[in-house]
């Protein structure tokens, strides 16, 4: 029980660092685009003290005036709860992007058009749904609601389906993802920012991306940020980013890789030492077993079905854990978080556990190997061979 024990945690910590990798290359790969020259991205400054409940909207209507007359930005805020009928009774995020966010996305359907920010907020307005609402609005179909940032009723005519478990991962930590399956897309203008309420004005703020801008205008936009709202937002590009998240991230990652390859040395060496103790133990009927036919070739065979199996047992629980978490999103009704799969899993969750098989499959092989060439060198077993 305890060599399966410590198996499992090897397999457990080498899946999570396999799938976090994983992760991480695919935030890499989106974010890329944001690593221009002439990108900068906003970022709350840690040591700011925030007082939000001392700033009013005609404070963050100034800032978003300076803003539209002086710069280019990518604006998206994802979040905003709210409750929409669908068959899975899931609550449904609406996420909310200007015309440059949505060109830098390049977000992918898998029906209909894409979206148009040249709309009168008071008219019909455009959007794509996830597909986890595809069922209850199709393309073609409206939605009135109630929108959760101007507070009014609004006519959604939907315009396309996001792909299955589209993604947003965050700018700071590539390795964090938002899912859209069950989500709005909302395009806003400068209408429907001018008519939308502080919630929406100042989380907009927190990663607005500048576009084809320089330090100094960024540095411009933070003070004047600073004088209207009492907030200080730091502005970096990508690569800065990338930067500060690898320092923490790799360090973290060099740790579970150092604990995972101790276990897996001990588990070697353990299983190697059982297997030999008890083959010196009953030495007697192992005699007795070469000489009525056991072959070297056959023990092989043997030990590979006995590791096998005990691998196998081991990524089963890893998947039914794994299967288990992601639908414990489902049964919380968090639209960032739920995902469509194969069995409940995701392709990066099927990467790592492949990952993790081979990583078995080497184990196996050397526990195996230096086994049968250790008994080889037991006395009474090779001389019983010959």
């Amino acid at each position: 029980m305890g060599m399966i024990t410590l198996l499992f945690l090897a397999n457990f910590l080498s899946f999570t660092a396999a799938r976090s990798i994983i992760s991480t290359f695919q935030g890499y790969q989106e974010i890329e685009t944001m690593n221009q020259k002439g990108t900068f991205i906003a970022n709350l400054d840690p040591n700011s003290e925030a007082d939000f409940d001392r700033i009013e909207i005609d404070d963050t209507q100034k800032v978003y005036e300076y803003l539209n007359n002086n710069y280019t930005y990518a604006f998206q805020a994802d979040g905003f709860i709210t409750s929409l009928h669908n068959k899975h009774n899931m609550d449904v995020s609406f996420n909310y992007i200007n015309e440059e966010s949505y060109k830098i996305k390049k977000i992918r359907l898998s029906q209909g058009n894409h979206l148009k920010f040249d709309y009168k907020f008071k008219e019909e307005i455009p959007v794509l749904v996830g597909v986890g609402l595809a069922t209850a609005y199709p393309v073609g179909s409206n939605i009135e609601v109630t929108d959760p940032v101007t507070q009014q009723l609004v006519n959604l005519k939907v315009h396309g389906i996001l792909e299955k478990n589209t993604h947003r991962s965050n700018f700071y930590a590539p390795n964090s993802k938002n899912y859209f399956n069950f989500s709005v897309f909302i395009p806003i203008n400068e209408e429907f920012i001018q008519s939308s309420g502080l919630d929406l004005q100042v989380n907009g703020l927190m990663d607005i991306a500048l576009l084809d801008s320089t330090k100094e205008k960024a540095t411009n936009l933070s003070e004047f940020i600073q004088k209207n709202l009492g907030l200080k937002f730091n502005f970096f590009s990508q690569q800065e980013n990338f930067t500060y998240f690898e320092d923490y991230y790799f360090d973290s990652l060099k740790i579970i890789c150092i604990i995972t390859f101790i276990l897996l040395i001990v588990i070697v060496c353990l299983t190697i030492w059982n297997t030999l103790m008890s083959i010196r133990i009953m030495i007697k009927d192992f005699t007795i077993n070469l000489l009525v036919g056991l072959r070297y070739s056959k023990l092989r065979v043997i030990l590979y079905s006995y590791f096998g199996i005990l691998f196998f047992i081991n990524l089963v629980i890893l998947f039914g854990i794994t299967a288990f978490d992601r639908y414990g999103f489902w049964l919380n009704k968090d639209p960032l978080s739920a995902t469509y799969g194969i069995l409940g899993l995701i392709s990066m969750d099927w990467n790592a556990l492949l990952i993790v098989f081979f990583i078995d499959m080497i184990i196996a092989f050397v526990i195996v190997e230096i086994t049968i060439k250790k008994i080889k060198n037991i006395p009474i077993s090779l001389g019983v061979l010959k």
